[in-house]
């Protein structure tokens, strides 16, 4: 006996209906259009588009599972119920069975309605663990190896470092002679440039040369999974930062933190924008904080956060030119064994739109080239392999790139 199997085809569910053509959307989220006048489909139906797109047949909607969610019921009527899903407010149709009531805790579907009683109370993801002394822990950073970290150790951009010294550690360390000329304190820097053109590093640099308290939040680190607690973390980081003698508090990515809000931001990014604007707006006169934030986006940035009194210093790190280059590769060799002469400038020469980070990986290559061959040095073969091998990584994700883009 045979297994009959029907055509293969792409599910979707129809959205809208505009006189012939016929509005859907796939389970991926996508949404997409077709030309259908021999047959009228509605809203809500769900249809399988054929493999080879020249066939259209409506099938039961029980193939379109219903996507469920969880909230609380807080108005229940003969015909509609109203439920409390923490980020909105929906209305699903009223059913009698479950037989829920108003406060209970329920799983509902957008028109099933209530599926399931979850519990009999509200329970809320506010209802978050409450933080401990230790969480602005994890966010303080310490020099590798308690050695502080110096100018020496940043190759180029010397403009750069230049304006990055004036901009936070001039106010950093004379913030009482500032403020007796009456000067507007300096609250936040934005550091803006490609990945790995030394941004992060040259913050803690700074930190490091100052005696400053460096706090380091990325948005993983601090975006969490129970409502209100990530607006509580930066409050408390702030907070804690106010009471040090000096410190820098650094966003990384920032954009990942505080996009642009607009209707469809999602509730989260709205409260944190919301969080650091009071924060930026609340530094005590006392207080002897800079805060900087990095980003290879500028424009994505919430723009609130770039008015007056907050992010408006801005500092462009741009790819190291052939001298810069040269100095990177230089300053990296200072820390690991070497055999000179090395050619820096040869490397220098042909690593044209190359970070500092891909500069450095050249080291890493070539010591491993060195172990390899059983040398106790990094010689200028090695270093000469070392370049080769990230010259060719480059190109790999270069094509790699260019291969999704064209798809």
């Amino acid at each position: 006996m045979g297994i009959e199997v029907g055509p293969l085809g792409l599910l979707v569910k129809v959205i809208s209906v505009e006189n012939d053509r016929v509005f859907f959307e796939l389970r991926n989220g996508n949404a997409g259009w077709m030309d259908h006048p021999l047959e009228r489909f509605a809203v809500g139906d769900v249809l399988l588009i054929s493999e080879d797109r020249q066939g259209v047949e409506r099938v039961a909607t029980s193939a379109w599972p219903e996507e469920l969610w969880i909230g609380v019921v807080k108005v229940k009527l003969p015909d509609i119920t109203i439920i409390d899903s923490e980020l909105r407010y929906r209305t699903v149709p009223t059913t009698e069975y479950p037989p829920y009531e108003v406060g209970n805790t329920v799983q509902a579907g957008d028109t099933q309605g209530v599926t399931r009683i979850l519990s009999e109370r509200p329970i809320s993801r506010s209802e978050a663990p409450p933080l401990d002394d230790t969480a602005v822990d994890q966010f303080r950073w310490e020099p590798p190896d308690g050695k502080a970290l110096t100018f020496e150790d940043f190759g180029g951009l010397e403009a750069v470092v230049f304006r990055a010294r004036e901009l936070i550690e001039v106010p950093l360390q004379n913030r009482e002679a500032l403020a007796d000329i009456g000067a507007r304190p300096i609250k936040g820097v934005l550091f803006t440039g490609e990945p790995g053109t030394g941004k992060t590093m040259l913050a803690q640099i700074i930190a490091s040369q100052s005696n400053a308290t460096f706090y380091k939040i990325s948005g993983p680190e601090v975006f969490s999974k129970w409502y209100g607690q990530s607006e509580e973390i930066i409050r408390r980081v702030f907070d804690t930062a106010a009471m040090d003698e000096k410190a820098i508090i650094f966003f990384d990515e920032i954009d990942s933190i505080a996009a642009q809000r607009d209707d469809r931001s999602h509730e989260v990014t709205k409260r944190v924008v919301a969080q650091l604007l009071t924060r930026m707006d609340g530094f005590d006169s006392k207080s002897n904080v800079v805060v900087i934030a990095a980003t290879n986006r500028p424009k994505d940035i919430d723009a609130a956060l770039r008015r007056p009194g907050r992010f408006d210093w801005v500092i462009e790190f741009p790819y190291p030119d052939e001298s810069d280059r040269a100095d990177i590769l230089a300053k990296g060799a200072r820390h690991l064994r070497t055999r000179d002469p090395l050619p820096h400038q040869h490397i220098a020469a042909r690593t044209s739109g190359w970070s500092a980070a891909e500069l450095a990986a050249i080291w890493s290559e070539a010591a491993l080239l060195a172990v390899q061959d059983g040398r106790s040095a990094i010689y200028d073969e090695d270093y000469l392999g070392g370049f080769e091998r990230v010259s060719r990584s480059r190109s790999t994700a270069a094509a790699l790139g260019e291969k999704r883009g064209d798809t």
